[in-house]
This record gives structure tokens, sequence and C-alpha cells, in this order.
């Protein structure tokens, strides 16, 4: 048996740990490259590097340790059937009782006190609350949490998120008075944590105050009060909003930016097993649905409101060399079944390639290499004359394949996993048949606008400004680049917080810009992706369809007028009412297959 590595023996003394925590036998511990995770009784944490360094460490002990702390002490039944519907006070409760487990656990060990602590501080570097400047830009959850922390275990808030909470602290201590005190006095009881929860929501009016009781009515009185109170509830909605000092509906201020990841995985951290949207290991976040079919004007002006603040980006550039192997380690460990589904496909491929690259040979020629198999017949009727062959080229063209891949966010989990693996032996595949290929992804710098939504607002909000996102373009592999140089980079698609919004228009024109430049004769790009096109912030100050109109008219342009070819691969999205020579795949899995029928297509095609 190899002996194990240092990573291995952790991972071992991190499951006995949380085995022992959670009072499960059956707990396990799993590697994760996105947000941590707890998935039925599988506690998916940061994978730290192969030497195991300490913060990292600590880092990956904390958030097992609150997972384990959630498997002993939380009943998510009972959790579910007082949660409040409100998202704002939904959001504040699960985080309230996230803070009373974990709390149980620090105030009883000085070890896990300080493993929560480090994953607590970086939980908040990718946190909202890190970067806001006005007390509208907290989010109320985060900061209700590390006060409720600090009062229940007498932990300092992380520095980095300090700031934030001291420009709510006053507005919060004059509504929950002893609230803090009393939430204290509780931690051990679960039903009753929570009820004192529920005050303290309603002091914070994130909650309606309940109202007397009164008789029971009738049937038909019912009906009557259930729709007064659905009135009474919305009333309410306007003046708790002003109140507060975070703005939790409508548009989100610049400095929010990424504060739909944040959330979006506080609430798969705190998603029970079996519940709605519950689709594994790992999540897509956003969900981008088909979008009704938006007619093309005659007269359509797509244009950027700046380009400033654009990057083209090296895929190592992202991010230091160590955290690219961790990340490369982390999806060959994850795919390694899949790899090998995808690897005989692509074996398929490449015999069709050599096939065709073949040289063939013309016989019964009159001159040139004597054909061996045909000396037989001489032999046997010395009248006929020898037989000759020749050798004749077999046309096969100079080629080179981008495959352009989605970086946005609802690619997360799954899907980018399978996009990259996928591109990884297709590279290798296409190499081996003297075919260069080229892998690129598309995202943007930040979530609903970054620095070129700031500059507009700057410039006081001129009308139709067009796009308002700051375009991230990422090179993993260059065409003349050897996937041995470059298979390392295609691991950054597994890294937490790469994947945003997604412009596809200008994507597709910048990869077929670096198409045009090469010498090769065959030129192809692939697009994989799993949705339209969708910018938030772009959408919200443009006409309906902006960026689905300028991506149907640059696949036009490219199809009719471009020699270079143009083919696409949808994941749950009908890429067919934009691309001529596409394929819909329902199942992620069938994507390593899609590619390789495409690519053969196209060949074929010649």
């Amino acid at each position: 048996m190899a002996e194990q590595t240092p990573l291995d023996q952790f991972r071992l003394a991190l499951t006995g740990a949380a085995r022992a925590i959670a009072h499960d036998a059956e707990a396990e511990v799993g590697w994760t490259p996105d947000a941590p995770v707890l998935v039925g009784r599988t506690l998916r944490v940061p994978m730290p590097h192969r030497t195991v360094p300490a913060d990292q460490a600590r880092e990956a002990r904390g958030h097992a340790d609150s997972f384990a702390l959630r498997l002993r002490h939380h009943d998510e039944v009972l959790h579910r059937r007082a949660a409040p519907e409100d998202p704002v006070a939904r959001a504040c409760f699960d985080a309230v009782e996230r803070v009373r487990y974990e709390a149980l656990g620090e105030t009883a060990f000085a070890g896990m006190r300080d493993n929560l602590a480090a994953s607590i501080a970086q939980r908040m570097r990718g946190d909202a609350i890190a970067r806001a400047r006005e007390a509208d830009q907290v989010p109320l959850a985060s900061a209700l949490a590390l006060m409720l922390r600090e009062q229940l275990t007498g932990q300092p808030i992380p520095e980095i998120a300090r700031p934030g909470v001291e420009l709510v602290r006053e507005w919060v201590e004059s509504r929950t008075g002893d609230d803090f005190e009393q939430l204290g006095d509780s931690l051990a009881d679960q039903r009753a944590f929570q009820s004192l929860t529920l005050d303290l929501l309603r002091h914070l009016d994130l909650v309606q105050t309940e109202a007397p009781a009164e008789p029971e009515p009738d049937e038909g009185e019912d009906d009557a009060l259930g729709d007064d109170e659905g009135e009474d509830e919305g009333a309410e909605q306007s003046p708790v909003e002003e109140r507060r000092p975070e703005t939790q509906t409508g548009e989100t201020g610049e400095g929010d930016a990424e504060d739909d990841g944040s959330s979006e995985i506080e609430s798969k951290e705190e998603m029970p097993e079996g519940a709605a949207g519950d689709d594994g290991e790992e999540g897509s976040v956003p969900n981008r649905p088909n979008r009704p079919w938006t007619e093309l004007p005659e007269h359509f002006d797509y244009r950027a409101y700046s380009e400033q603040f654009d990057e083209v980006v090296e895929a190592q550039e992202l991010c230091d060399h160590e955290e690219l192997e961790r990340l490369r380690a982390y999806l060959d460990s994850q795919l390694s079944g899949l790899a090998s589904v995808v690897t005989r496909l692509a074996n398929r491929l490449q015999r069709r390639l050599m096939a065709q690259q073949n040289r063939a040979w013309d016989f019964d020629q009159e001159e040139g290499l004597l054909d061996a198999a045909r000396l037989a017949r001489v032999i046997v009727s010395p009248g006929q004359s020898l037989s000759y062959k020749v050798e004749q080229e077999q046309a096969f063209k100079d080629t080179v394949v981008t495959l352009l891949i989605d970086n946005s966010g609802s690619m997360r989990g799954r899907p980018i996993s399978i996009a990259a693996i996928s591109a990884d032996i297709m590279a290798r595949t296409l190499e081996r048949c003297g075919v260069k290929v080229e892998v690129l992804g598309f995202t943007t710098r930040a979530w609903k606008g970054g620095q070129s939504r700031e500059k507009w607002l700057a410039n006081g909000k001129p009308a139709q400004p067009g796009r308002l996102n700051d375009l991230r373009h990422i090179i993993y592999k260059r065409a003349d680049e050897p996937m041995r140089r470059a298979r390392r980079n295609l691991g950054l698609m597994m890294r937490e917080g790469l994947l945003k919004e997604n412009i596809d228009g200008e994507a597709l024109l910048w990869a077929h810009s670096r198409l045009l430049a090469r010498a090769e004769d065959r030129r192809i790009l692939i697009v994989i992706s799993d949705g339209a096109p969708v910018d938030d912030s772009t959408l919200s100050v443009n006409s309906a369809g902006y960026l689905e109109m300028h991506l149907r008219k640059v696949i036009d342009w490219i199809e009719r007028q471009s020699p270079v070819q143009l083919a696409a691969i949808g994941i749950g999205h009908d890429v067919t009412r934009y691309y001529k020579r596409a394929v819909t795949i329902m199942d992620v899995e069938q994507l390593g297959g899609a590619i390789i029928e495409q690519l053969a297509e196209l060949f074929d095609a010649d």
C-alpha cells in the first residue's frame, strides 16, 4: 500500500474529529474548491495545499467543526418550521442559529475556538461587510451574527469586518436592548432560542409584531381576515425598509457588487439534505432560464460605456502557483471517473482524425513501388504484368480549435468542473493529432457592475449607456502552448469567486479575432455555455434583450461572412435558437460526448 501523504493523514484526522464532535460515526470529510457545504453527513471543506500549511489547516478545521456542531446541535425540521418568510428576516434567523451552535463549541473547547475564528475570518473576506463604506451597504445578517458571537463567546470581531459592524452597531443596540443576553441563556435549547430570535427580529422591525389573541373567526371571516393580513404585511414592508440601515431589496449599491454571491453561499451552507434546490455536491448560482425570443431591430447599436476597465488576463496571473496546483489536484480527484469516460470518446475522435491524415495508395499503376501483395498472381500466371502502387497525399487542412467556455456564476459546481476536464482531454487529444487548441474563458470582474458602472454614476447616469460592467477574458491555454504547460491553468475554473456574469457577444468577437489572426487553413470555434447573456447592471438601464440582441448579431455575422467555423454546446439551454450548428444537453455528463460529436461533424464537413 502506498504511503499516505500529509494531506491524506490530515483528512483522516479531520474525519475522526468531526465524528467525535457530531456523535455520528458515519460523518465524512471531503474537499471542495467552492464554498464549504454540508451535504447529508458529508462535510465538504476547503482543500489545503498538499503540505497542509498551518493557516489553511485551521481554516479547514474550522469549517469541519462548524458542520459537526450543526449535525449534533441543530434540528433542521424545527428550524424550518419557525423560520420567517421574509428573505431578510430569514437570512438573519439562519445566521443567528449558526452562531448558537458554533458558540456551544467555542465556549467548551479552546482549540475549536481558534479553528472557528479562522474560518469566520476567511468567510468575512468574501462578505460584502468587508467592503461596506456606508450603513446601507452592510449586510444585516452578517453584522448581527458577528455582534451576537462577540456577546456570547467574548471573541473579537474579525478586523476586516469591524468597520462594517461599527456602522450599524448603534442602530442595532438601540433596538435590541438585552436581547443578546437572553439569547445567551438559551444556547442549549433550540426551541427557546428560536422564540427569542424572533423577538429580536421584531425589535429590529424585520418581522411583524404578533397581534393580540382574538376569538376564533368562522370560515367566512377567516378568508377576509387572511386578505387583510396580506395587505397589512405588504404595507409594513415599506417603512421597515426605510428604517433599517441595510438595503436588501431593489437595486444594490456598488459596494455590494459581490454580495449576491456571498448570500448564495450562505444559503447553500445552511441548506438541509433533501431541501428544495439541493442539487448534491455542488450547486450552481445563479440560474439563468431560457429567455423569450427577442426580435432583432434593423438598426441595433451596441456599445460599451467604457472599455477602460476591461481585461484580458492569463490564468496564472489570477492566482499563485500553489493555489493553481491545489485547484488542479481537486479537479483531477473529483472527476477521475468521468475522465475515463470522456477519454474513451476522445480516442474515437483521435482515430477519426488520424484516419483522415493517413496517406492513401493508388494501385495497379504502371510504375511506382512494387505491390508485394499482388506478386502471388504473377507467380500463378506468369503472363500477368507486375503491379505497382503510388502513394497519394490525403488532403488534411492545418487546423486550430478554440474552446470558449462560459465562466458565469450559473456554471458553478458540476457544469464548470466537467467543462474544465473536457477541455483538458480535448486539448491533449487534438494535440496528439497535430491540431492546435486554444482554451479561453469569459466572465466579468464584478457582480452587477464594476468600475464602468461607477464611472456612469459619477457622470450623471446618461440614458442608454450600453454595457455597464467590466469584462474579464481569460486565456487558459494559447494555441501554440503545449498542454503539459497549461494543464494546471484549467484548475482556475474551480476557484471560488471567479465565476460572475457573462456577456457572450463580446466574448465571441474576442475569440473570433484571435482565430482570424492565426495562419491555419481551418479555424474552428466551439462555445460552451449554459444560458443567455446576463449582466444585471447592463440590462437594468438598457432596452430589453440588449445583450441577447448583440449576441445574435455577432453569431449571424460569423456564420454568414467569417471563415471561422462556429458551433455551440448548451448545457440545459436551447442554444439552437442562436447557432445553426449546435446541440443542447440536459445532463452535464453528456458534455464530453457532445464536444466529440461537434468536432467530428466539423472535420467531416470538409
